[in-house]
């Protein structure tokens, strides 16, 4: 029965979200079980496109790369895939009529990764976290209102914002790893080799505007996905915090990371919160 291999796919993308991020996992389960499944496919989708540019090194990612992107334009063509990843997506993709300009900027930053390793202007930068990262916010957003337009559009900016936020905090905190195993360097005017606390500061203001924004399209979610997405903002909240008062030369030299106790104790103020309505 073809609804046995829809849901073994769907249940290859819950699989790769709990593997992948522990964060996002955590955050997705709180999330309403009517979306809950689409938001796994897809990160199940964005996260192999990134495996493949960022961590296949021993292989021609680039050949990798064009096969999955193929892959992808038939899944949506078709309606099915026997990559199961990408079969789940798809049915999401349809299910919700997520823009396919969506999903073709996301493409193109991946493949941008393939080959360039620094952005010099502001532009270049912007572009890329556009398709890298608000894009994906996008996609979700789709989901989350289920197909009203008018909410979309209010939500929109916020939801880029929030994407926003939530990448340039992974770029800081893999600051080490981008630099030195990709050689890629992601701020622009920015010498890595050279961070400061000067640099470090207006970097984390560029990302605590973005989180404004965001939380403040957070409080006008649907009560589906709310919790969800207010959850996942206080882990990377909780992330820049213990970003900004770390010492730029240890930022250069560790991955920062969030203890499991302290998630735990933001999931239970998150969802107290929550629950009390002040969200």
């Amino acid at each position: 029965m073809k609804q046995i291999f829809d849901n073994v796919s769907q249940a290859c993308s819950e699989t790769v979200t709990r593997s992948y991020s522990t964060s996002f996992s955590t955050a997705t389960r709180m999330l309403a079980p009517s979306i809950r499944q689409h938001i796994h496919n897809i990160y199940g989708f964005v996260r192999f496109a990134d495996e493949i540019v960022d961590t296949f090194h021993a292989y021609d990612k680039e050949t990798l790369f064009n096969r999955f992107e193929q892959d992808l334009e038939n899944a949506l063509n078709d309606k099915i895939s026997l990559n199961p990843i990408l079969n789940s997506f798809q049915y999401t993709f349809h299910k919700f009529k997520i823009e396919k300009h969506l999903v073709d900027a996301f493409m193109h930053s991946m493949r941008l990764d393939l080959s360039k390793s620094k952005y010099l202007t502001q532009e270049e930068y912007n572009n890329y976290i556009y398709g890298s990262a608000d894009v994906v916010g996008l996609m979700c957003l789709t989901v989350f209102v289920k197909g009203d337009r008018q909410k979309y559009e209010e939500l929109k900016e916020s939801a880029m914002s929030l994407g926003s936020a939530f990448q340039k905090v992974n770029f800081l905190r893999d600051l080490k790893a981008d630099f030195e195993e990709l050689s890629r360097t992601y701020f622009p005017n920015t010498d890595l080799n050279e961070l400061d606390e000067v640099s470090k500061q207006k970097i984390i203001e560029e990302i605590e505007a973005d989180f404004a924004k965001g939380l403040s399209g957070i409080c006008k979610l649907p009560v589906e996905a709310k919790f969800g997405v207010y959850t996942a903002y206080r882990y990377y909240r909780k992330l820049l915090s213990k970003l900004k008062s770390t010492p730029s030369l240890e930022i250069k030299n560790a991955r920062i990371r969030v203890p499991n106790y302290v998630k735990a104790s933001l999931l239970a103020r998150s969802y107290v919160k929550y629950r009390l309505n002040l969200i």
